[in-house]
């Protein structure tokens, strides 16, 4: 027999096989820190990000409803938490009155650097329910459904975010030169 799912490793955990955690989290680290990287834009910040959705998993098993789909939970676990930092990170800087609110920390991956910038760059631009639901419809694969059953909203009312992310995208990536 092939390896086991997600969610029979999730279940495992869930009655104390620790060894089915550790398995979880090497299959999902790296994908989940990506998306944390993508919805805070700062590298130490996900990593810390990354640990708190973890820690949150290893509360929360307890709570996990067996037959639940395992992917879809743990980004909402991080969708969360990254939501929160962000709401965080917005009360201390309107707070301090700071001038630059996004930092710069993170690396652009390899293919086009300049093109990956201005991509980047247009997202934190995004307010953070249409940048959600960019990068889980557009980068995760999620469907409209997916997302609206994770944020408690309609499908519809999810598609509507989506779309309006991708017009303002277009609108910012069309005025840096990009057709």
């Amino acid at each position: 027999m092939g390896s086991p799912t997600d969610e029979e490793l999730m279940d495992r955990f869930c009655d104390g096989e620790h060894a089915a955690f550790e398995t979880l989290f090497a299959r999902h680290a790296g994908r989940v820190q990506g998306f944390l990287t993508r919805m805070v834009r700062d590298g130490p910040l996900a990593e810390d990000l990354l640990q708190t959705t973890f820690l949150s998993v290893i509360r929360a098993r307890g709570r996990y409803e067996p037959g639940t789909r395992f992917t879809p939970w743990l980004l909402t676990i991080a969708a969360n938490a990254a939501r929160d930092a962000l709401r965080r990170r917005q009360h201390s800087e309107a707070y301090s009155q700071e001038s630059d609110p996004l930092p710069s920390s993170v690396a652009p991956d390899v293919g086009d650097p300049g093109m990956r910038k201005r991509i980047e760059n247009a997202l934190q631009q995004l307010p953070p329910e249409q940048r959600e639901a960019v990068l889980l419809s557009k980068v995760e694969g999620w469907s409209f459904e997916e997302i609206a059953s994770m944020r408690g909203i309609s499908t519809v009312a999810a598609r509507v975010r989506a779309h309006r992310g991708y017009e303002k995208l277009r609108l910012l990536l069309g005025e840096l030169g990009e057709a």
